[in-house]
């Protein structure tokens, strides 16, 4: 399955579980609210760090390309924040459902450019036998990211957005310092 596919079905998983957080009521216990949030994050940042190092970091070495995929790792930032923000206003009970509509909001901004302005100029980029070798390795990193802690994904996020040449010696010396 092409990389595209992949992702829009994702993007609407998403979607579908930020609606019902944000269909729940004052009535609605915390326990099963805070449990709704972890499964966003465990589907929301896993997508994110494997379509970036699959999606984005293949992208942004073509001129054409890096200007989109540059804004995308943007909105990841803030929706991550934003996400961040809800975990623990959700915790205390303080003003979750405003983050809440600000992440969906957010998240449904960012789904939009990308499924229109990104996936359209990646196929212009990609041939769709490349595009399912994408969807391949995407659907192989993902699980591993699912598995990994806020420090790991932190770290990910931000060899992803570092150039290329940057990027791996920060990766390695992120490992070796986890390692040791």
């Amino acid at each position: 399955m092409e990389i595209y596919e992949i992702l829009k079905s994702e993007h609407a998983e998403v979607r579908e579980m930020l609606s019902r957080l944000i269909n729940f009521n004052s009535e609605t216990s915390a326990d099963i609210r805070n449990a709704l949030i972890s499964e966003i994050r465990d589907a929301l940042v896993p997508h994110s760090r494997a379509e970036e190092a699959v999606l984005y970091n293949s992208m942004r070495e073509v001129e054409q390309a890096s200007e989109l995929v540059a804004h995308g790792y943007t909105e990841h930032v803030q929706a991550e924040t934003l996400l961040r923000a809800l975990q623990v206003t959700g915790k205390i009970d303080a003003g979750w459902m405003m983050t809440a509509k600000n992440l969906k909001s957010a998240l449904e901004h960012h789904i939009a450019e990308e499924e229109g302005k990104i996936f359209s100029a990646a196929q212009q980029i990609f041939t769709p036998q490349e595009a399912e070798m994408m969807g391949a390795a995407y659907e192989g990193l993902k699980p591993r990211i699912k598995d990994e802690g806020i420090m790991a994904t932190t770290i990910e996020l931000i060899a992803n957005v570092m150039p290329p040449r940057l990027s791996k010696v920060f990766r390695s010396y992120n490992l070796e310092s986890r390692i040791s």
